[in-house]
């Protein structure tokens, strides 16, 4: 799967292990390269949808972005690099039609609340 980023520090952190354990720390940063370990040895979302990370969709004001876990209660976001997202008539997000991904944050989304 082709995987970009949304923020340029993400980037670095992806291609730096150092510089992702120093900022992120060591756990959250070993996690992250799994999961996107994970994701670029996919051809499609759906192949990442049953694996550790628990894969899934956001809602609210968050729709049309994914999350996985990374340590808790930190989540990786990332949005379809297809625009529109291929849904079907039920407008159901078909995670099968999806081949590349926008890495945009690393957050903890719950304390937004």
């Amino acid at each position: 799967m082709n995987i970009s980023f949304g923020d340029k520090n993400l980037k670095k952190y992806a291609n730096d292990d150092r510089l992702a354990s120093r900022k992120l720390g060591t756990k959250r940063a070993k996690v992250f390269k799994q999961r996107l370990d994970d994701l670029r040895a996919a051809e499609t979302l759906e192949d990442v949808r049953h694996l550790p990370g628990h894969y899934h969709e956001l809602k609210e004001n968050r729709k049309g972005q994914w999350s996985c876990d990374l340590d808790q209660p930190y989540r990786m976001i990332f949005i379809p690099h297809e625009d529109p997202i291929p849904a079907n008539a039920d407008g159901q997000y078909l995670w099968i039609e999806i081949r590349g991904l926008d890495v945009i944050e690393i957050t903890n989304y719950h304390k937004e609340k």
